[in-house]
């Protein structure tokens, strides 16, 4: 079943894992968020008036993207569609620190399909290792998530990156929170970014001072070839 309209960004970011009030305590003191219990022993994790992730009890830790759009219904594990209002993605405001500000999906070998077919977006690049997956909304396409094919030695699915106004001394702070590094700072084409895990081992990675969804890909041109899909 494919939505009614392409999914320009996402609603929340969920989080299952086998101790949510140690998560939430260490993300909120990692990346500022206010913290709201809610019944069942779930988390929500706030940014101003937009919520950043839901953690919720669960096992394997893990991460769930829900993107706004209709039908409700879930995609597959790493991925459901639920109504409401975007709040994060490439026509929502710019992501503040402590906000879900990318998402791209690694090693994935039927992404373009499972995911471009299912959510109606547009493969800016088939043919290459990495390439953007566009929505397109009032004659304009925008990325709103990326996607790797070739083999990084990260788990395969998909990552969550968070903003930061320094990746430097957030990852000092991870480890001084009982987190561990993953990827040390580096420059790449979406920013300099680095990846940490948590204390129970949930990934997520960090984007210094976005100027947009998607760091600098927030500024790439839309395409002008028409037949790319």
């Amino acid at each position: 079943m494919l939505l009614s309209h392409p999914a320009r960004g996402l609603r929340r970011i969920e989080l299952t894992t086998d101790a949510p009030e140690p998560t939430a305590d260490f993300f909120s003191q990692l990346l500022g968020w206010a913290v709201l219990p809610e019944p069942g022993d779930v988390f929500g994790g706030w940014v101003g008036d937009r919520l950043a992730v839901r953690i919720s009890p669960g096992e394997p830790n893990g991460w769930r993207l829900v993107f706004a759009g209709l039908p409700v219904r879930a995609v597959d594990p790493g991925v459901s569609v639920d109504r409401g209002r975007v709040l994060h993605g490439p026509w929502a405001p710019e992501p503040r620190p402590g906000e879900p500000c990318w998402v791209e999906l690694l090693g994935v070998a039927d992404a373009d399909e499972r995911y471009a077919d299912e959510l109606g977006w547009h493969v800016r690049d088939p043919e290459e290792p990495f390439s953007l997956f566009e929505a397109e909304f009032d004659g304009h396409r925008r990325p709103v998530a990326g996607r790797l094919t070739a083999d990084t030695g990260l788990a395969a699915g998909w990552t969550v990156y968070f903003s930061v106004p320094d990746v430097a001394a957030a990852v000092a702070s991870a480890t001084d929170l009982g987190g561990s590094v993953v990827v040390a700072p580096r420059e790449v084409p979406t920013g300099l970014v680095a990846s940490i895990a948590d204390p129970s081992g949930a990934v997520v990675a960090l984007l210094q001072d976005p100027v947009g969804w998607g760091g600098t890909w927030a500024h790439v041109p839309e395409p002008t070839d028409s037949g790319t899909a």
